[in-house]
């Protein structure tokens, strides 16, 4: 049986932890539902890791992986909260958790959603008046 060297021991534990530590809910969380309304909470995930090591060999180097072994590694990750997804009955809305538009522009793209959402409620309301109307008579 083949003798792993340190370094691969080193990055095969850092790239367990990090698995440990993201998973599929850390970038899409698990919904919450309150009544007829679910949100489902959406992440952006940044991550690094580094590992790094030396045999130290001396005045007498030994053989590869006999010598003394000098080594580290480790891992940063950032999880950033991107939006979530507002499901209320067959309509689906995306609420942004970012900072403030910084222009105009910016807040007027953001507002395009909400009032194409209240025009087709408009239209629909409009349609089931018509169609009360033509029932009635």
């Amino acid at each position: 049986m083949e003798k792993n060297h340190p370094v691969s021991e080193l990055m095969a534990e850092t790239i367990q932890k990090i698995k440990e530590a993201v998973d599929a809910n850390t970038v899409v969380g698990v919904p919450i539902t309150a009544g007829e309304v679910t949100l489902i909470p959406v992440s952006k995930i940044s991550l690094g890791f580094g590992t790094a090591g030396s045999e130290i060999g001396g005045k007498a180097p030994k053989t590869m992986g006999e010598n003394p072994f000098g080594g580290g590694g480790g891992a940063g990750l950032k999880v950033i909260p991107v939006c979530f997804l507002v499901i209320t009955g067959s309509m689906v809305k995306v609420l942004p958790v970012d900072a403030a538009p910084e222009t105009s522009l910016d807040r007027i793209v953001d507002l395009i959603p909400d009032a194409i959402n209240r025009i087709a409620g408009m239209v629909e309301e409009k349609k089931a008046k018509k169609q009360e109307k033509a029932q009635e008579e």
